[in-house]
C-alpha cells in the first residue's frame, strides 16, 4: 500500500475510534440533544459537532496549532471562550430554559417545518460545531497525534495527515449519531416521568460544568 492511503493502518483506525467512544462534550451534547430534541436533532447535533473539527484539522495542516500552543494569549483566549460557552450551556439546561430544556419538541414534527424545522436544526448544529471550534486542546490533539502515524519522510505528508483528519471526522459522525439514537431510544420513557427528565437535565448539566472546569484547569 502507497500513498496517502498507506497511513489508514488498523492502529490508527483502533486508535481514533477509542478517541471518538470516549465520553466529552461532543458526546453528552448529541446524547442530551437525542433525549430532549429527537432523532433529527440529535443527527444535526452529531453533524456540528464533527464540523467543529474542521479549524482544528485545518490549523494542524497549516501549522497554525503549533502557533496556538506557543502562545500563552490565543490559547486562553479561546479557552475561557469555552469554558463561558459550556457554562451557558450548562445553565440553560438546569434552569429548564435553555435550548435543550423539556418542552422543545423534536424539530421534525414541530409546525411550519420546512424553513422553521431548518433552522431549529441549524441552531443545533451550530451549537455543536461551537462546542468543538472553542475546545482548543483539540488542536494540539491533532497537532501531537496524527503525525504518529504519517513517516517522517514521506513526501506527501499532508496530504496523508489530511486523509487521517477526514476518517478521524467520518467516525466522529457515525459514532455520534450512534449515540444520538440511543438516546432518542429512551426519550419517550424519560419525557414520560418529570422527575425523571429533571432529575437528567440536572446529570447533562452538571456534565457540562465539569467539562467546563477540566477545560479550565487545562495548561499548554
Amino acid at each position: 500500500m502507497t500513498g496517502a492511503s498507506a497511513a489508514l493502518s488498523p492502529e490508527f483506525l483502533a486508535t481514533a475510534l477509542v478517541v471518538v467512544l470516549a465520553p466529552g462534550t461532543g458526546v453528552i451534547y448529541t446524547l442530551s440533544t437525542g433525549v430532549f430534541g429527537g432523532a433529527r436533532a440529535s443527527v444535526a447535533a452529531a453533524f456540528g459537532c464533527t464540523l467543529g473539527i474542521v479549524p482544528h484539522l485545518l490549523a494542524s495542516l497549516l501549522g497554525l496549532a503549533a502557533l496556538l500552543h506557543a502562545s500563552a494569549v490565543a490559547f486562553q483566549t479561546v479557552k475561557l471562550v469555552g469554558i463561558a460557552y459550556l457554562l451557558y450551556l450548562a445553565w440553560g439546561l438546569w434552569r429548564r430554559s435553555g435550548s435543550l430544556a423539556l418542552g422543545e419538541a423534536d424539530p421534525a414534527n414541530r409546525a411550519g417545518r420546512s424553513e422553521g424545522a431548518a433552522r431549529r436544526l441549524g441552531a443545533v448544529a451550530l451549537r455543536g460545531a461551537l462546542i468543538n471550534i472553542l475546545n482548543p486542546k483539540l488542536s494540539i490533539f491533532f497537532l501531537a497525534f496524527l503525525p504518529q502515524f504519517v513517516p517522517a519522510a514521506a513526501a506527501d505528508a499532508v496530504a496523508r495527515m489530511g486523509l487521517l483528519g477526514a476518517v478521524f471526522m467520518a467516525l466522529t459522525f457515525v459514532v455520534f449519531v450512534g449515540y444520538g439514537v440511543a438516546a432518542n431510544a429512551v426519550r419517550r420513557r424519560v419525557l414520560s416521568s418529570e422527575r425523571a427528565t429533571r432529575w437528567l437535565q440536572r446529570i447533562f448539566a452538571a456534565a457540562f460544568a465539569g467539562f467546563a472546569v477540566k477545560l479550565a484547569l487545562t495548561e499548554r
